[in-house]
């Protein structure tokens, strides 16, 4: 089996890749019948030149290539078709922006695996960015609080070579006794419990944050029963609440009274509540004036998110007199962090975090047997047609734009 690692085609180009040159050639190592090749990319972390000291092959096209990893969404004018394809799709929850692809990859007979959709057999994904996600969007949040009150200066996340530098970074951070709240509890939120804890912030129970003052900046870490609960006021239910979203009603308002920095790492879906209104923000009581919005859903969870920001531009600002968004930094915004692309600011770290992942558990299944069908369930498309299990994407597919 010959697999490739593609270029990353996406505007702007994402500088993460699957595996590392190392991981590549411990793959090659470990499974004789496996040829790993790599598509030149002037903008990959990892140069051409590093592949090429590791012994893997570097070439102009993956048209030779059986599997095609990549990470985010392949341009439907460079799908091959005919070939097994592995990146991020953003079309299983019918992303209307992606719905071309979808369809792309259907009249191309791409068989589409979502790496989003692979799942263990107990359940809970197999792979992800997130921690990354949360780890560099609580960075970029204290960056924003640091150049909003002028308490410090911290250098771009992107600038930072390593994890280990965007630590030390953080060294410079001094922060008075503000609240700060993050929502979620997946891996989103356990890379962000990760810097908070590492700037030794303390944790404080949900309670206590509503009620108490503190002499010290503390966190608090909500769950989705803490911002959350139904409508009809029955008991807490989790599996009740994934199934049935309409029957439940936002309770976050104390805590925006209690909040200076909203940290906002839950999942979210358009059938679930806004976590506030934008009029909330006008209300003298609103307290929170910095938001690092690492789940990125565009006037969703966190309503003022207006649009998705840049690495190079990370904040839009909020004016809560005017009810609009403006310019950040100024005297009566509350400024967003919205990056959307986070994990792309430590790319070398991020890649070999997933690769590590990819070449052991997800590897071994395309080369040998899937007894527990994670491919199967995790592939969107597949002989010209949509799996059974993504069947229901079919009216979303073929639909008139």
């Amino acid at each position: 089996m010959k697999i490739a690692l593609i270029r990353e085609r996406k505007k702007p180009a994402d500088l993460r890749v699957a595996l590392s040159p190392q991981q590549a050639r411990k793959l090659e190592e470990q499974f004789p019948q496996l040829e790993i090749v790599v598509e030149r990319s002037p903008d990959r972390i990892f140069g051409d030149e590093m592949y090429h000291n590791a012994g893997i092959e570097l070439v102009h096209n993956a048209n030779s290539s059986d599997v095609l990893f990549g990470i985010k969404e392949v341009p439907v004018d460079h799908l091959i078709p005919s070939k097994t394809y592995f990146f991020f799709s953003h079309t299983h929850k019918m992303q209307e922006y992606n719905r071309p692809l979808l369809r792309a990859a259907l009249n191309n007979n791409v068989r589409l695996i979502d790496y989003e959709c692979l799942e263990w057999p107990s359940g809970g994904r197999i792979l992800g960015f997130g921690k990354w996600a949360g780890i560099v969007g609580v960075y970029n949040g204290m960056l924003t609080w640091g150049k909003k009150y002028q308490n410090f200066q911290l250098k771009p996340a992107h600038e930072c070579a390593s994890i280990e530098e965007l630590l030390n970074e953080l060294e410079k951070v001094v922060l008075p006794p503000i609240k700060i709240a993050l929502t979620g509890t997946g891996r989103v939120a356990n890379g962000a419990l990760e810097i908070l804890k590492h700037l030794h912030i303390r944790e404080v129970e949900p309670r206590a944050y509503r009620e108490e003052k503190f002499n010290e900046p503390v966190f608090t870490n909500l769950k989705n029963d803490d911002v959350y609960q139904r409508i009809d006021r029955s008991e807490w239910d989790n599996q009740h609440f994934y199934n049935n979203h309409e029957s439940y009603e936002s309770i976050f308002n104390p805590y925006t009274k209690q909040t200076d920095m909203l940290i906002n790492g839950m999942y979210w879906e358009s059938t679930l509540p806004a976590l506030f209104r934008k009029n909330d923000t006008k209300e003298k009581g609103f307290r929170i004036r910095v938001i690092a919005d690492i789940t990125c859903d565009v006037e969703g969870s966190v309503p003022i998110t207006m649009k998705a920001t840049s690495i190079h531009h990370p904040v839009l600002g909020w004016d809560y007199r005017r009810m609009e968004e403006c310019e950040p930094f100024l005297e009566d915004t509350i400024d967003v962090m919205a990056v959307t692309n986070l994990p792309t600011e430590l790319p070398a770290d991020a890649s070999r975090d997933f690769g590590e992942v990819l070449s052991a558990e997800i590897v071994p299944l395309l080369l040998n047997d899937d007894p527990d069908g994670v491919l199967k369930n995790a592939t969107l498309t597949q002989n010209g047609q949509l799996t059974e299990k993504y069947s229901y994407l079919k009216e979303f597919a073929y639909s008139h734009d």
